[in-house]
């Protein structure tokens, strides 16, 4: 596992899921944690369980300025921001698009593409200050494969996709390490919502076919360390026997 010990991490969508559990781990492995989500009592519940060493902002990653703010209290708050995990994400809307609602479709673009690129731009100049740092984004397979439902969602991963490499292309040579996860399916409340609509093959997946969210927030920590420094600027599967058994999960 990397060595985290008095980093500084800024974790998206962190009330719940994935974004929760990362910033379980990191706080474990000695970082300090920025938990940023839309719900002030969620992340302020996890980061009083989480204690000394955590700040938890309301923050909606889809609100450019909700966003600088944030990131300027992480740095008055800690002083750096040597990771910033991307995470924050909804499915929703789930249907097709011939009925498909344009300011609901817009809503999932801006939170899920867009908010991406506000993260990535609200940090990056306190990196280039303190010489370079981590953005790691989680992304989804729904980024290659097109899924009955799903066009919001697969058309926003694969501008995240792509918006990772370009971040690669234009600030490898700065010290920023960019890389993209693709988790497969996860069991948080997405998959709820997926289950709900009925929709596409991955809908008809039961509960345990899922990975745990814990599973997630280790791949994201290996991803720190140099072992990963071979995917700067694509992406780590964790469906990968390989990948699971470097990160050590799954056995």
């Amino acid at each position: 596992m990397a060595e985290i010990t008095g980093k500084t991490v800024v974790i998206t969508g962190a009330s719940r899921g994935i974004g929760a559990a990362a910033a379980r781990l990191f706080a474990e492995q000695g970082a300090k944690v920025a938990l940023l989500a839309r719900s002030r009592d969620e992340v302020g519940r996890i980061a009083g369980e989480i204690g000394a060493g955590a700040l938890a902002i309301a923050c909606d990653v889809a609100d450019w300025q909700q966003v600088e703010v944030a990131i300027g209290r992480v740095i008055e708050t800690f002083g750096s921001v040597d990771v910033l995990i991307n995470n924050a994400g909804v499915i929703e809307p789930i249907g097709a698009l011939s009925s498909s609602d344009p300011a609901a479709w817009g809503r999932a673009i801006d939170i899920n593409l867009k908010g991406v690129y506000h993260g990535m731009r609200a940090v990056l100049a306190q990196m280039h200050r303190q010489g370079g740092g981590t953005i790691l984004t989680i992304g989804s397979g729904a980024a290659h494969n097109p899924m009955e439902g799903w066009a919001p969602y697969c058309s926003s991963k694969a501008g995240v996709f792509m918006l990772n490499r370009c971040l690669h292309k234009e600030e490898a040579g700065r010290g920023i390490r960019a890389i993209s996860l693709s988790p497969g399916t996860v069991a948080t409340q997405m998959q709820r919502e997926i289950k709900a609509s009925g929709i596409n093959p991955v809908a008809a997946l039961d509960w345990s076919d899922h990975i745990p969210p814990e599973w997630v927030a280790r791949a994201l920590l290996w991803m720190c360390g140099p072992e990963a420094d071979a995917f700067l600027g694509e992406e780590v599967s964790l469906r990968e026997e390989a990948i699971r058994a470097a990160v050590g999960v799954g056995q």
